[in-house]
């Protein structure tokens, strides 16, 4: 083996090693960068998912205060119809009794 054989059969094996060095790199970099931009999006994600979930739960607390509210309509209505209902008779009795005379 001649000295510019030994030498191409060195460069060669040295060139194989590096390639394989650089590519390992350059895939550990990119599946680094990958990994970073996948948790940025999957924070995102789980950030908007917040927001909607107080946003329900808002809706929820406002749905619970009307139903507080009508509740107390429907309380005070019937009040107001049963005393709707005693001024009737008092007025029956009143025009029971404005016949009469």
């Amino acid at each position: 083996m001649t000295g510019f054989e030994l030498f191409t059969t060195v460069l060669g094996i040295i060139g194989t090693v590096c390639a394989i060095v650089f590519g390992y790199v350059a895939f550990h970099r990119g599946n680094k960068s990958d990994d970073e931009a996948e948790g940025k999006k999957d924070g995102v994600l789980l950030t908007e998912i917040g927001y909607i979930k107080s946003g329900v739960d808002d809706i929820k607390r406002k749905q619970e205060k009307e139903d507080e509210r009508h509740v107390q309509v429907v309380s005070r209505l019937t009040a107001v119809e049963a005393s709707a209902k005693q001024a009737h008779h008092r007025l029956d009795s009143l025009e029971g009794k404005m016949t009469e005379k």
